[in-house]
């Protein structure tokens, strides 16, 4: 679960001094009260300085994608309860048509009932919460197997080096330094070198790699139940638990999708329903039956919550704590 609480939004883009294109396919859509888009859209930002996605000071977030229909980029703001959507690029008509699942209309934040006083009160606080739904795999898939047992700064480093320097610049007026993930096939071309030198040893390269080759086969998965994808996920060598669940909840919005094999998160929460810093996978879960079928949101509203345990010392951040 990489980066706890959402970022807050960046200085207006610049002006990058192109030519103006075609004008954007636009959509409107009513939002529930209180949707918050950036804790809705948090997950799917690898850092700071993500070069698909981006937060700026009008309030507008942005998303480089590649779709089934090709690269695409979406602009959202929410004003007076509506989001205001516009989008450029071949994946242009493919992100409006999925433009409510993406914004959460395909959660159901009544589903969930809080049993603790710290989640009821975190669930008051934030009532904006929807789960985001990108119908997307590798999008998630690639940056999650760069996550896996290293700092969050270090896989957001190889995500943003790897992106940059392979992908394509955002179709449309995109915020400077916007690009289009790699395809499939340009992932599987990166030199050994630029993996290495990106900070990515060989083993996730080469799951990234092996992903890349089924790539219609993990795609395929964005139409299967939750339980399903994951199976399908998991069918390729370095692809485990902890990595297909990171993956779920983005690209099916999944609500009970717990991530387990974290290396904080069950101390997390632990420490915040039972007082318990030592917890592990086995212990998290039975903490968090009582929330079955909403596991994942319970947890997501725990790490929104704030409470941590205290670290007894110095100790590595790894990037293996879901996005918010």
């Amino acid at each position: 679960m990489a980066g706890r609480f959402p970022q807050r939004p960046t200085a207006p883009a610049r002006a990058t001094g192109r030519t103006p294109g075609p004008a954007p396919r636009t959509r409107s859509l009513p939002l529930p009260p209180g949707t918050d888009l950036g804790l809705t859209l948090g997950p799917l930002r690898r850092g700071p300085a993500d070069p698909a996605f981006r937060a700026v000071g009008d309030g507008s977030f942005w998303r480089a994608c590649r779709t089934p229909e090709g690269p695409g980029t979406l602009r959202v703001t929410a004003r007076d309860g509506v989001a205001e959507a516009q989008a450029w690029g071949e994946g242009a008509a493919w992100l409006l048509d999925r433009l409510p699942a993406l914004l959460g209309a395909e959660d159901d934040p009544a589903a969930f009932t809080p049993r603790h006083k710290l989640l009821a009160a975190v669930h008051r606080r934030r009532p904006g919460l929807r789960l985001v739904r990108t119908g997307l795999v590798l999008e998630s898939l690639i940056p999650s197997i760069l996550e896996q047992k290293v700092t969050t700064d270090e896989a957001y480093r190889a995500w943003r080096l790897l992106v940059r320097k392979y992908g394509e610049p955002a179709p449309g007026p995109a915020p400077d330094g916007m690009r289009v993930m790699p395809d499939a096939r340009a992932w599987t071309l990166i030199p050994s070198w630029e993996w290495h030198r990106a900070g990515v040893d060989d083993k996730r390269a080469a799951t990234v790699l092996r992903a890349c080759r089924v790539a219609r086969r993990m795609e395929e998965a964005a139409d299967m139940d939750p339980a399903g994808a994951r199976g399908r996920l998991e069918l390729v060598p370095g692809v485990g638990p902890w990595t297909s669940a990171e993956v779920v909840q983005r690209s099916h919005g999944a609500p009970d999708e717990v991530t387990t094999g974290d290396y904080h998160l069950p101390g997390i929460v632990g420490w915040a329903l039972a007082g318990d810093r030592t917890a592990d996978d086995a212990a998290m879960l039975d903490l968090l039956a009582p929330y079955e079928g909403q596991r994942h949101r319970a947890a997501r509203l725990i790490l929104l919550s704030g409470r941590i345990p205290p670290r007894r010392a110095p100790r590595m951040t790894p990037g293996n704590i879901a996005a918010l």
